[in-house]
């Protein structure tokens, strides 16, 4: 992109609120992929402004389930990791890295009062089977309920802590709020639905009953149904937009594809739906362009799609091939209303999987792609055993790989941070305060692998 004579002065004042009936205030959709997007994650992106998409290989009772969750968590503070004091130390480091804050509260069982606080450190050390009450810190700041999020900092900073717990007016636990929660809750807002919660998305496939499906995801209370397949430009995905159209109310936002054809996007808002999703082959986990030589660069296919669904009066969300925050820019540049992001959140502690370790104590967590072996056999564990073995055959996609826990940025908020300052920035070199003006003034070249590398950090190794 090019720098334009700019008027915006200050890269905070920028609106980042979507127009697409998402409900997002920041332009970040997480990725229906079963090793990324579940009530973790879906919660505490939404508490900045996003939204989540939970995946369609998810049973339905677990959905409802996961949607009730997500929609009781408070907007503000982090929801506890909370240990009762007969809970053993093993127990406790099994649940920490679940939640980027990295403390549990240990409550009183018959009232929900806080009465200690364990890190890390704390269990460091001590036999898995010693109680969390004989190592737990008793030494309790607690933040009242409804301080200023300024006023919150300004404690625990003056006490040193990093995190505090949050109590109500009887002293029962709330939540948890941390120095950078209170920071963050002053930039983002959150993505609320009519009622004030946070919002929840999910996907179903085009196969079975898409209709029925829809209707028990509307049932359950889910904001946006994504309609997915990896191939959307075909007759079956088109017979069900119109079903799913069918059955949810008129201005309900269905999200369908993937397509990267202008014609791809005239067909799927044709059947229904108000959001087009664009990409065939960037994500970092799919292998489509090796093994089948179909795709298209993904900036080439947002820019056409953008441009014949504005003619439409709909919406596309770019899916795909982000890597670092210049990426969600150009995506946002070629005229997505939002820009979806898999692989990366994976190495994150909101993603579901488990916290592993290599040999040399380095933490990740396994990602795999949804055309893979691992992802099919989730989505066809109630079919016949040949049926499975058959379908198998076909797998796409790298089936795992590690994603490694950044130790500057462990947390999906801290990505978010990073991707949102880096969007903000470059709206203010084009001179934007809004998605539509940024669209508008975006001056977008071409660019040579030279080019691309001069503009990269020169690695550490050579200096």
């Amino acid at each position: 992109m090019v720098p334009s004579r700019s008027g915006v002065g200050s890269r905070t004042g920028v609106d980042l609120h979507t127009l697409d009936g998402s409900g997002t205030t920041i332009p970040l959709v997480v990725a229906n992929m079963t090793a990324i997007s579940g009530k973790r994650m879906a919660e505490t992106v939404a508490r900045r402004g996003a939204i989540a998409i939970i995946p369609q290989d998810i049973p339905l009772d677990v959905v409802s389930q996961t949607v009730a969750e997500v929609k009781s968590r408070h907007l503000l503070y982090d929801t506890p990791v909370i240990l009762k004091p007969h809970h053993t130390c093993g127990y406790a480091l099994g649940l920490l890295p679940k939640r980027a804050h990295g403390a549990a509260v240990v409550v009183d069982p018959a009232t929900n009062h806080p009465v200690g606080l364990v890190d890390t450190s704390d269990l460091t050390g001590v036999d898995r089977f010693t109680q969390v009450q004989e190592v737990m810190s008793t030494k309790l700041l607690t933040i009242d309920e409804g301080t200023d999020s300024r006023a919150a900092f300004d404690i625990l900073k003056a006490e040193h802590r990093e995190l505090a717990p949050v109590v109500s007016t009887e002293g029962v636990l709330v939540g948890v709020l941390t120095r950078a929660g209170a920071v963050r809750s002053t930039i983002y807002q959150p993505a609320v639905d009519a009622s004030g919660k946070l919002r929840i998305g999910a996907a179903i496939g085009m196969n079975g009953d898409p209709a029925l499906k829809a209707q028990a995801l509307l049932a359950a209370g889910v904001d946006i149904i994504v309609v997915d397949t990896a191939h959307g430009h075909q007759e079956k995905m088109i017979e069900a937009v119109r079903a799913v159209r069918a059955v949810v109310p008129a201005d309900y936002p269905i999200v369908a594809g993937n397509v990267v054809s202008a014609a791809g996007v005239r067909d799927l808002v044709a059947a229904g739906a108000n959001i087009v999703k664009v990409g065939v082959g960037p994500g970092a986990m799919c292998t489509t362009r090796m093994q089948t030589g179909v795709g298209r660069p993904q900036f080439s296919a947002v820019l056409e799609c953008a441009a014949q669904a504005a003619q439409l009066g709909a919406h596309v969300w770019a899916d795909g091939g982000v890597r670092h925050p210049r990426d969600v820019a150009l995506a946002l540049a070629a005229g997505a209303s939002n820009v979806m992001i898999g692989s990366w959140f994976a190495g994150t502690y909101e993603s579901p999987g488990d916290l592993q370790y290599t040999a040399d104590g380095r933490a990740y967590k396994e990602s795999f792609g949804m055309a893979t072996k691992r992802a099919v056999q989730n989505r066809t564990e109630g079919e016949g055993a040949f049926e499975r073995a058959r379908k198998e055959l076909f797998e796409e996609g790298i089936s795992v790989a590690r994603m490694f826990i950044d130790p500057e940025r462990p947390g999906v908020e801290d990505l978010i941070d990073k991707i949102i300052s880096g969007v903000r920035s470059s709206f203010t070199y084009a001179g934007a305060n809004s998605i539509p003006e940024f669209q508008e003034r975006a001056i977008v070249g071409l660019q040579s692998a030279s080019g691309y590398r001069e503009g990269a950090p020169v690695p550490q190794s050579w200096t």
